[in-house]
């Protein structure tokens, strides 16, 4: 969900030295019928490439769930409606949030959406905490996949 922290966690997991995509920039994204969509073909080469490091993938798209089952983990990042809404009016990188029809998209995505990205994700992380204590328990997460 927009607001949650996702940009700001891949930034420090980077700067520890993890891999990290964020698939809302580049052209990881195509527009089909009006849905934006994993391009397939990029992320299955993406998750086919070797690395020495756990791989933080971040995007919310309507196909990601065709990849499940090749991530060693599924992480909802969330936090308190009144947080991540002030998150959005503060946040200088995106202006996205700050309209009120956004805001009106946003609270409708986390009525329809976050409710199935929670039930398909193997953990779910509140976001309404220090970004070092986010980032340590997302690198546990990692280090320690639980079988999906």
């Amino acid at each position: 969900m927009s607001g949650v922290g996702k940009s700001t966690a891949l930034d420090e997991l980077a700067h520890r030295g993890y891999t990290t995509v964020d698939t809302d920039n580049g052209s990881w994204i195509q527009t089909v019928d009006g849905e934006p969509l994993w391009r397939e073909p990029m992320i299955d080469e993406l998750l086919k490439r070797p690395r020495e490091t756990a791989l933080f993938v971040q995007g919310t798209v309507a196909n990601q769930g065709r990849f499940y089952h090749r991530f060693d983990a599924v992480v909802l990042l969330t936090a308190p409606l009144d947080v991540l809404l002030d998150r959005l009016q503060r946040r200088t990188n995106n202006p996205f949030g700050k309209q009120p029809d956004e805001r009106q998209q946003i609270l409708s995505d986390i009525a329809a959406v976050e409710p199935q990205l929670r039930q398909a994700a193997t953990h779910v992380v509140d976001t309404n905490c220090e970004l070092s204590d986010v980032v340590d328990l997302l690198v546990e997460i990692a280090l320690q996949p639980e079988p999906r």
